[in-house]
């Protein structure tokens, strides 16, 4: 797919207006405890919709090397349901770090194949929903991560990364570009060759969290309509 073009420009339009949505919503349901209708059907919305598409990728054309739902991404997914569902604060950190800056970048740089695969669609559809589910439960709903959250996602990063890299190695695969980068254009050719770009990388996205961990904290304490993430 050509970055910026028709087919990257539709999708990105489509972001822009749900993200005004998402955070009119979440700001309208702030002074709800439990999660509201909305949340709990756009948590349903998010597997009716993903894994439809990901099953015809599977029987059509599946490719053990990139298909499995072990991306980022993927696991972003399900932690953006179980979030929007709960409102428990470990799935919402998860999904506000990794919704708001990882799979942003996909967003911004993405690596698929233009209509009319069925990928496409996939591909915008998952990662649309995690980055509206981050702005409404985040900005909207204001559920902010704390610093112990912060650390939980950090050390559940850490864990995927080890894991994929050995799959990886496995089955001769690239999960989260661990071995090679994208052949596309993104932001890890501004971080040096491997292995340095992933060291690189996880000192970036780790300081990009800790500053944005820092940000919300800060309008936490300068806002008294935070609420508090339900905790079990």
């Amino acid at each position: 797919m050509q970055a910026y073009g028709l087919t990257h420009l539709v999708p990105l339009s489509l972001l822009t207006a749900g993200i005004v949505a998402m955070l009119w919503l979440g700001r309208q349901q702030r002074s709800e405890v439990k999660p509201s209708r909305f949340s709990r059907g756009f948590a349903l919305t998010i597997p009716l919709t993903t894994i439809p598409l990901q099953a015809h990728e599977w029987v059509t054309d599946f490719d053990l090397f990139i298909d499995l739902p072990i991306h980022l991404c993927d696991l972003a997914a399900i932690a953006a349901a179980i979030a929007l569902w709960t409102h428990h604060p470990y799935p919402t950190a998860l999904t506000c770090f990794w919704g708001l800056t990882l799979t942003t970048q996909g967003v911004l740089t993405p690596d698929v194949k233009d209509i009319p695969d069925v990928s496409y669609f996939t591909f915008w559809g998952l990662h649309l929903m995690i980055v509206l589910a981050a702005v409404y439960l985040v900005f909207g709903l204001k559920l902010l991560p704390t610093w112990a959250d912060y650390g939980r996602v950090v050390a559940t990063t850490a864990g995927w990364a080890a894991a994929a890299y050995v799959l990886n190695l496995v089955v001769d695969a690239n999960y989260g570009y661990l071995r090679y980068k994208p052949e596309s254009a993104s932001m890890l050719d501004l971080l040096g060759p491997w292995p340095v770009y992933i060291l690189n990388e996880i000192l970036l996205v780790a300081g990009i969290w800790a500053l944005l961990t820092l940000g919300l904290r800060t309008w936490a304490r300068h806002d008294g309509s935070t609420r508090t993430p339900v905790r079990s």
